[in-house]
């Protein structure tokens, strides 16, 4: 039987929890002709040979290519335009065709989480994850800043008071990451208190240094593995679609 190729393309990737995840999902449902493999690479000059793989029916997307990848898709739902990331691809009839399932994902955490207090968010980061963060806030009406090295609005220039009044804060780098684990964003955890809820989409390791000081200071933190599930779930979805 012609076995059936799923994986996950991004860089510096061996920690993910996706081989693990998708492998044993494919051994309770008994799809011996399924694998889910990593692909590592150093930029996306692989990706066409990687899609000349017939086996490949679908591939996840993460660090740092989420954005990138766009171009280079015959196809992106409206959905992935809008975001401006895709962390999905489904392979059809020899085209990709890009989605995006963080935004599911991150929906469902935010909705089992957040109080009717929750209408002002910050959230830190402006790569692919934080994109689909700011279209999920756009469409529950939570007015949000985004705060990022790159910005105006960065981790030395973000005032307390602007914590203070914005109870929802999203977490969307990578930094604290496995290795990495004592690493964190400098960050004026003071301002924070028990009206936070502090969403780190980090899930390795389950508790960051981030979410660690955050707690210090009464916030209620939640990290990123249930929206990993949900993620992936929505991606096993779309990959079996007709």
């Amino acid at each position: 039987m012609k076995k059936k190729i799923f994986g996950l393309l991004g860089r510096g990737i061996g920690y993910s929890f996706s081989k693990k995840y998708f492998s044993e999902k494919f051994k309770t449902q008994f799809l011996h002709d399924h694998s889910y493999e990593v692909f590592d690479i150093d930029s996306l000059e692989s990706l066409p040979g990687l899609l000349r793989e017939d086996r490949l029916k679908g591939f996840n997307v993460t660090i740092p290519y989420k954005e990138q990848i766009i171009p280079l898709l015959d196809e992106v739902s409206s959905e992935a335009a809008l975001i401006g990331a895709v962390n999905t691809v489904k392979i059809r009839e020899g085209k990709a065709v890009g989605y995006n399932t963080d935004a599911y994902g991150f929906e469902k955490t935010l909705l089992l989480h957040k109080k009717p207090h929750h209408t002002h968010a910050l959230i830190l980061g402006n790569g692919g994850a934080s994109k689909a963060v700011q279209y999920v806030l756009k469409k529950h009406g939570i007015a949000f800043e985004t705060v990022s090295r790159s910005l105006e609005l960065n981790y030395h220039t973000l005032p307390k008071e602007l914590v203070s009044t914005h109870t929802l804060i999203v977490q969307t780098t990578p930094v604290g990451t496995f290795p990495m684990v004592n690493d964190c964003l400098d960050f004026p955890f003071e301002a924070l208190s028990s009206n936070h809820l502090v969403i780190d989409l980090i899930y390795n390791p389950t508790f960051t240094a981030f979410m660690d000081r955050a707690a210090e200071h009464g916030a209620k933190c939640v990290n990123g593995y249930f929206m990993l599930e949900q993620q992936a779930e929505k991606a096993w979805e779309i990959w079996n679609a007709e």
